[in-house]
């Protein structure tokens, strides 16, 4: 079983920076692919942005260049760095996990542990 508990959101200035982590207990995090989603009102959940392999990294079109996802496997946490934020990107972020399989999967179903969110809310 991993936990997964995630922190740092909260009100971000369009434009400006925020940074969410995740830290996991339960398991080391380093043998297993570690994602962010998000969720907007009335939308779906949907990935934004992955880790897994030590180094590959994935994000969405919607985010890239504006997010990194980076990993402490020593202090077991993965952190997202949301840089340029948009009003758009107002949402629940949810770090999930699932076992690394040597491919990322972007779909919610195929991960096995989640967060309970943070929220995230971008003014203009």
């Amino acid at each position: 079983q991993v936990q997964l508990v995630e922190s740092g959101g909260g009100l971000g200035q369009a434009g400006g920076s925020l940074r969410l982590s995740c830290a996991a207990s339960g398991r080391t995090i380093s043998s297993y692919a570690m994602s962010w989603f998000r969720q907007a009102p009335g939308k779906e959940r949907e990935f934004v942005a992955g880790r897994w392999s030590r180094d590959n990294t994935y994000y969405v079109d919607s985010v890239k260049g504006r997010f990194t996802v980076s990993r402490d496997n020593g202090v077991n946490t993965v952190s997202l760095q949301m840089n340029s934020l948009k009003p758009e990107d107002t949402a629940v972020y949810y770090c999930a996990a699932r076992p690394d399989s040597g491919f990322l999967r972007t779909a919610t179903s195929s991960y096995d542990y989640w967060g309970q969110g943070t929220q995230v809310t971008v003014s203009s």
